[in-house]
């Protein structure tokens, strides 16, 4: 680290801090750790606060830590919130509902507090990815460039088999989460490659690859895959085609977030209920969201921005029941965590997960156990529920630490930034772009830590992966 470097780490907290001191006025605070979010976005991907790596351009770097999953994890929690705010303020679409409207405080309040701690949570995970940020990486492997597109094409195609294969053994479900991730990855990361190279036979199974996997986003029920196979594939075909993906991927994701909320609650209710296939399902959501009048879109999309898009809502239930009626779990969360990692196949009669995630739903009075709802605590809540504002602090600080040195790890053992954090880091650790509650989160990453190793083992075996 250089000699301003900690003083740099210091910058990135001041609007938490400068927040902390207009704690008195909800809306000034809210807004000032708001914005601080984006300064600390600024400070960060700039360089500022510590050079960047040289190594490649910024755009050929995009699924390094510092750049995707900050932007995803921090941009998620703490920059989707100004909806709920403007809504607790009393605004629908930005257009003021009543000007005889009573402000809850109270809420205002909690949505500047929860405010602050993503503020103070940003900070730190920045800093924990900063501090162990150490370019250039020295690979203890290599491959061969001209092998890397067959590799990742032959990649793509071996492990959505593999995935498919663990679904059906009892007890290994979570490895097939983590080889379909992959097998994403891949084939989008070879289609990438395919196209300006003119294979055209690559091409065309990976765009079938590609649509298979966007396929099963529309059909899943939820919005966050269905943006991450777009997003995804422009990230990776950004370094060729900058003013491609700027004209055509730009516009594709802000039109996914318009209606998106209309296709889903429209999917859920007929797919859900059990009525008809996911096929008509989907049919019948796209028809409902094309031929959907303005005024009810309106309301679905401002419904989903306010509470679904944001989890700001569900952090301040949290909030206000920790720790004046539900004391701070300490180690709890993470000795579940330990218990969540042995795999079902072994320990048959193990805890199910779901369950010990939402006794903390339940215990915080998000929701009621007689509801059908799944509401698990986001990584960032977990960290405050464990031990408020230090737990924030420490929690975020080891995650992006963590981030950085899987993704650094993956880059020396599989011969660069292509396999290593491109494939390996986004494919198996995808969990990280998000954070999930600590039982889940934890459990991912350490069977993927261990898919890792194994992968690398066959790669060594056979002899793709050459040592330095």
């Amino acid at each position: 680290m250089k000699g301003a470097a900690f003083e740099k780490y210091i910058v990135l907290f001041l609007p938490w801090l400068l927040s902390v001191l207009f704690t008195a006025d909800p809306v000034v605070s809210y807004i000032i750790a708001w914005l601080g979010s984006f300064l600390i976005f600024y400070l960060t991907i700039s360089g500022w606060a510590k050079p960047l790596p040289t190594d490649m351009s910024k755009g050929e770097q995009l699924m390094r830590p510092i750049f995707l999953v900050q932007i995803i994890f921090a941009g998620y929690s703490a920059c989707t919130t100004i909806f709920y705010f403007f809504d607790v303020l009393g605004y629908r679409d930005f257009h003021k509902t009543s000007e005889f409207y009573l402000i809850n405080y109270d809420d205002l309040a909690l949505a500047a507090q929860c405010q602050r701690y993503y503020c103070l949570g940003h900070a730190a995970f920045v800093t924990g990815v900063l501090a162990n940020m150490k370019y250039p990486i020295k690979p203890t492997y290599h491959i061969e460039k001209e092998k890397i597109a067959n590799l990742l094409f032959y990649a793509a195609i071996i492990t959505l088999p593999v995935s498919i294969m663990f679904i059906k053994i009892p007890g290994l479900s979570q490895f097939a989460f983590q080889f379909s991730s992959l097998s994403f990855i891949a084939g989008t990361l070879a289609l990438a490659f395919a196209i300006p190279m003119g294979k055209i036979w690559n091409t065309l199974i990976c765009l079938f690859l590609y649509f298979f996997n966007f396929y099963q986003a529309l059909t899943s029920g939820f919005k966050e895959p269905i943006i991450i196979s777009v997003l995804v594939l422009g990230v990776f075909l950004y370094p060729t085609y900058k003013k491609l993906v700027v004209v055509i991927f730009v516009p594709a994701i802000i039109a996914l977030f318009v209606v998106l909320p209309a296709y889903i609650n429209t999917f859920r209710q007929n797919a859900w209920s059990g009525n008809v296939s996911v096929d008509e399902a989907s049919q019948l959501a796209i028809d409902a969201t094309l031929g959907q009048d303005a005024q009810q879109n309106d309301v679905s999309n401002w419904d989903f921005l306010t509470h679904r898009l944001s989890e700001v809502s569900m952090f301040a239930q949290f909030v206000k029941s920790t720790p004046e009626k539900v004391d701070f779990y300490n180690f709890k969360i993470l000795e579940q965590s330990a218990v969540a990692i042995v795999p079902r196949i072994f320990w048959p009669s193990k805890p199910i997960t779901e369950e010990l995630v939402m006794q903390r739903v339940y215990d915080a009075g998000v929701a009621n156990v007689n509801s059908d709802v799944s509401a698990k605590p986001a990584y960032i809540v977990d960290t405050y529920l464990s031990g408020g504002l230090i737990g924030i602090f420490v929690g975020m600080f080891i995650y992006g630490a963590i981030a950085q040195l899987i993704s650094a790890y993956a880059e020396k053992i599989f011969g660069g930034y292509i396999l290593g954090t491109a494939l390996i880091f986004s494919g198996l650790f995808q969990i990280m772009w998000r954070g999930l509650s600590f039982e889940f989160l934890i459990n991912t990453v350490f069977w993927s830590f261990v898919s890792m190793l194994m992968i690398h083992k066959i790669l060594v075996a056979t002899h793709v992966l050459k040592r330095v």
